[in-house]
């Protein structure tokens, strides 16, 4: 079977806190960034599959009917018999948006290069996985560079998210593994915060060129309601954000990831296919959830007023 977006990594059932006065109501959903991204390929209309490992449990069994809802073939997920499905959590102030992960042990923390499919990667036009899939064990990790080095030698575009999280591994380490990923890739998209913490820069530009010169193809650095710069060696652009009354932002770098492949498969215009993925980041922070708040292409659509 054929697939546009591959998506490597750890799906997760998501607890997102509702503004009602309390601060004690969760709304249960799903999460995990490359699953959330397989979604929003989906979502705008391209074949997405998943790989990675779920537990036995209550929790798995959700995520399955989920895939299966939303058109992602789940056909290389496996499921583990001891190990569980990781869980987080998303609480709002002030300040924006906080995660709390109980993930240790998961399920998908088990993966190890014997869990790749040795034919299916041949069918993928593009592999997507994130630093996160990377940092949740060194067997997950290993995953991510057989994965990588197996497509390659298919002809498979490899797309990278740069998702640092801190309280997976340290600074140093994430930016080693980091730097040795970037080089095999097509395209990477880092966030500005990310990118900041990991190479110390601050202007928008010379993160790009800092990427390029690491050896990626194209990179699209995303500046949340700021917009998103795109270099592909050639053009160095900024696009600007969109003015939305944004509630949750969780997922919206996901969001746009999907988005943006889905595009950039269409057109092969990665400055066209990042003002569409600005639109569906920009439209998934009017709601509440990781995969709830992800808009179709009919929806993208009608808000950029082009036709489907």
């Amino acid at each position: 079977m054929k697939i546009d977006v591959l998506c490597l990594g750890e799906a997760l059932i998501e607890f997102n806190q509702l503004p009602d006065g309390t601060n004690n109501t969760f709304r249960s959903g799903f999460g995990g960034d490359t699953s959330n991204t397989a979604i929003s390929v989906s979502r705008q209309g391209m074949s997405a599959g998943f790989l990675s490992k779920i537990g036995k449990d209550q929790f798995g069994r959700e995520l399955l009917k989920l895939w299966q809802r939303e058109n992602v073939d789940y056909s290389n997920v496996s499921i583990h018999p001891e190990a569980p499905t990781g869980i987080y959590f998303v609480t709002h102030d002030a300040d924006g948006h906080h995660f709390t992960y109980y993930r240790k042990g998961s399920a998908a923390s088990q993966m190890t290069p014997m869990d790749l499919p040795t034919d299916d990667l041949s069918q993928v036009r593009i592999l997507h996985l994130s630093a996160i899939t990377q940092a949740i064990s060194s067997s997950s990790c290993e995953t991510a560079f057989a994965a990588i080095h197996q497509a390659r030698k298919h002809g498979v575009n490899i797309s990278y998210d740069t998702n640092f999280r801190l309280k997976l591994w340290s600074l140093e380490c994430g930016r080693d593994i980091i730097n040795r990923t970037v080089p095999l890739c097509e395209v990477v998209m880092p966030s500005l915060d990310d990118a900041s913490s990991l190479t110390g820069l601050i202007d928008p530009e010379a993160i790009t060129d800092h990427y390029m010169e690491l050896g990626a193809k194209l990179v699209v650095l995303k500046q949340g309601n700021r917009g998103v710069r795109v270099s592909d060696g050639k053009d160095n652009l900024h696009i600007p954000g969109h003015k939305v009354k944004a509630i949750d932002a969780t997922g919206a770098g996901d969001t746009f990831d999907g988005a943006f492949l889905t595009e950039w498969l269409r057109s092969n215009d990665p400055f066209a296919s990042a003002t569409y993925a600005n639109a569906a980041a920009a439209l998934s922070t009017t709601n509440y959830g990781a995969v709830d708040s992800i808009p179709n292409r009919n929806e993208v659509a009608k808000y950029l007023g082009i036709s489907t």
